[in-house]
């Protein structure tokens, strides 16, 4: 774990993010966490910690900066990615994570209790069906869909001035085309914003889709 500990530090440094020692010692339990559930609830195709660090620690923080508003919504997240990392880090913000997968909302529900995460909720459920009392202020997503499918099935969750930000790899121009020639009034501005991983050289970028009159 010291080996974990480095790596996160030093990409945290690139990154520009200054974090307590109690809040980097959050997301190196989390990744232990997720090497341990893994083998029987096949988490991630991740297998060790020191890999999690950049693709998965790394990875989720490096959106922070762009997060919009107090409440934040995590479709599709998995093993609680990126939504587990980014609460860590902004005990100030509320956040939601949903997910249709049941095995994967009972470990983020573990997580979150020995985490003892209290600005996290987790929600077991489809999207298209989450009616929740409240807009919010971002929408992430993280490998869910495509741009146009994700645009149309999250519109509803979208408070009033709220984002949606799509976590991409290379290649989402296409996407971004496709999502234009549908978009409808209450999309103000899509924008692409290069993303860089410490440590990682795959290509990243995250879609901002700024909406406008989204009434809730």
């Amino acid at each position: 774990m010291e080996r974990c500990e480095t790596e996160l530090t030093t990409g945290l440094d690139a990154l520009g993010l200054s974090l307590q020692p109690a809040a980097i010692a959050a997301l190196l339990a989390f990744i232990a966490l997720i090497e341990k559930w893994n083998k029987a609830y096949n988490l991630t195709a991740i297998r060790n910690k020191e890999d999690m660090v950049g693709l998965h620690l790394l990875d989720s923080l490096a959106i922070l900066p762009h997060l919009h508003g107090p409440r934040i919504i995590d479709i599709g997240t998995g093993a609680g990615l990126p939504g587990i990392p980014l609460a860590i880090c902004c005990p100030e913000r509320e956040f939601t994570l949903l997910d249709s997968n049941a095995k994967k909302t009972r470990f983020v529900q573990q997580a979150i209790l020995e985490l003892k995460l209290k600005n996290v909720t987790v929600c077991h459920q489809r999207v298209e069906d989450y009616q929740p009392s409240q807009g919010f202020d971002s929408i992430l997503t993280r490998a869910f869909a495509s741009l146009p499918e994700i645009i149309a099935l999250t519109a509803h969750l979208c408070a009033k001035n709220g984002v949606l930000l799509a976590m991409k790899g290379q290649q989402a121009e296409a996407e971004m085309a496709q999502a234009a020639t549908k978009a409808t009034a209450a999309t103000a501005q899509i924008t692409l914003i290069p993303i860089t991983v410490p440590g990682i050289a795959a290509e990243r970028c995250l879609v901002r889709v700024a909406t406008l009159d989204q009434q809730r």
